[in-house]
C-alpha cells in the first residue's frame, strides 16, 4: 500500500464559511487523484512539491492552474482523475485521533438538529472534527458552532482537519479546551446541541441551561446500553419531550451491465442517533403502557421503582 501523503500544515488565518471552491485549481486547495482501481489520494496542493506513490510521481504543478475534472499521468503512465473532494471524502481519508463520525450519521444529526443557516451550535465531543465540518456549513455564515473538547491531543488533530478543509480557522468556530460538566453556557443561547461523548446523560442539566425552548439535543452513542442509560435520564428530567432512537445502514450496490446487486460488504451499525427538544416547563406524562417486563425486578436504570408510581406496569399485573 503506498504511504500516505503528509499535507502541509493547514493554514490559521480566519476565513468566513461559505461556498466551496470553484474555478482553476490553486496552490493551497485540496485535491483529490483517483485512479482506475478506484483507489483515492488526498493532498494538498503547493507550489515545487511533487506527489510520489509506488505508482509513480505526480507535479502538483501540474495541477495548479488547471480545471478538476482533468486526468494526468504520473511518470510511470498511470491515470489518475483530478477533482476537489465532497466532504464525504475528506472525513473518510482525514487523519483521525478519535473515531470519527460517518457522513451517514453526520447527515443525520444535522437534519435532527434542525441546523440551517444562522443556527446557534453548541457541540461537546470534537473526536477528529469529522462533525464539526458538517456543523459549520449546515450552520452557513451567519450561523455558530462552539465545540468543547475536554482531551488536548483531540482538540489539535480536530482543529487541523477543519482548518485544512475550509482552508483557514472558521470565523464562525470557537474551541474550547473544558468538561461540558463544567462548561458555563450562555442561558438559553443554543438553538442545537450535539453530543458524542461517553456519559451523556451526565450533561443534561448543562445541556438545559444551554439551549432555548423548543431547541434540539442529539446524542451519538456507540452501545445499547448508553442509548437506554440516555433515552431513561431524558425521561426521568421530565423537560423533554419524548426522545427518538434511530440508526443508519447504508449498503452500495454493485452495477455492472445486467450483474445489478447489492455489494458483499455495507455501512452497517456506527452508532446510535438520540434526538428530543426541551419544554418550555414540565413534559406531558407519558400515556403509552411500558412493554411488559420493561420496568420488572431486573430493571435498575434512572427512575427506578417510581417511573410509573401511580400506574400498575403490566409487568406487576402479570405476576400478581
Amino acid at each position: 500500500m503506498p504511504k500516505r501523503p503528509v499535507h502541509p500544515p493547514a493554514p490559521r488565518e480566519a476565513v468566513i464559511v461559505g461556498a466551496r471552491p470553484r474555478g482553476p485549481l490553486r496552490a493551497g486547495d485540496l485535491v483529490q487523484l483517483i485512479d482506475a482501481k478506484g483507489n483515492k489520494y488526498t493532498i494538498t496542493l503547493k507550489e515545487d512539491l511533487i506527489f510520489h506513490s509506488h505508482r509513480g510521481q505526480l507535479a502538483h504543478n501540474d495541477m495548479i492552474g488547471r480545471s478538476e475534472g482533468i486526468i494526468i499521468n504520473s511518470d510511470r503512465a498511470i491515470s489518475y482523475q483530478v477533482l476537489r473532494p465532497g466532504l464525504d471524502d475528506y472525513v473518510l481519508s482525514m487523519p483521525r485521533g478519535a473515531t470519527v463520525v460517518y457522513p451517514k450519521d453526520a447527515a443525520r444529526i444535522v437534519g435532527l438538529a434542525d441546523i440551517g443557516e444562522g443556527s446557534r451550535v453548541l457541540e461537546a465531543g470534537v473526536g477528529s472534527g469529522a462533525l464539526t465540518c458538517s456543523l459549520l456549513r449546515g450552520a452557513g455564515i451567519t450561523g455558530s458552532v462552539v465545540s468543547i473538547e475536554r482531551r488536548e491531543d483531540f482538540a489539535e488533530i480536530a482543529t487541523e482537519n477543519v482548518c485544512r478543509w475550509f482552508n483557514g480557522f472558521p470565523e464562525s468556530w470557537s474551541l474550547k479546551i473544558a468538561d461540558l460538566v463544567e462548561f458555563q453556557p450562555d442561558l438559553g443561547g443554543y438553538d442545537s446541541v450535539v453530543l458524542d461523548m461517553l456519559a451523556p446523560w451526565e450533561c443534561l442539566e448543562v445541556v438545559e441551561s444551554a439551549l432555548r425552548p423548543g431547541g434540539a439535543l442529539v446524542a451519538y452513542v456507540a452501545t445499547t446500553t448508553q442509548l437506554s442509560r440516555l433515552v431513561e435520564t431524558v425521561r426521568v428530567r421530565n423537560v423533554w419531550t419524548e426522545p427518538r432512537a434511530e440508526e443508519s445502514l447504508l449498503r452500495t450496490w454493485h452495477l455492472d451491465g445486467l450483474s445489478v446487486r447489492p455489494d458483499h460488504k455495507m455501512n452497517g451499525h456506527t452508532g446510535f442517533l438520540v434526538s428530543a427538544r426541551l419544554m418550555n416547563g414540565p413534559s406531558l406524562d407519558r400515556k403509552r403502557r411500558p412493554a411488559p417486563g420493561a420496568y420488572g425486578v431486573d430493571y435498575h436504570g434512572p427512575g427506578g421503582e417510581n417511573k410509573f408510581e401511580g400506574t400498575t406496569p403490566l409487568s406487576v399485573a402479570e405476576n400478581a
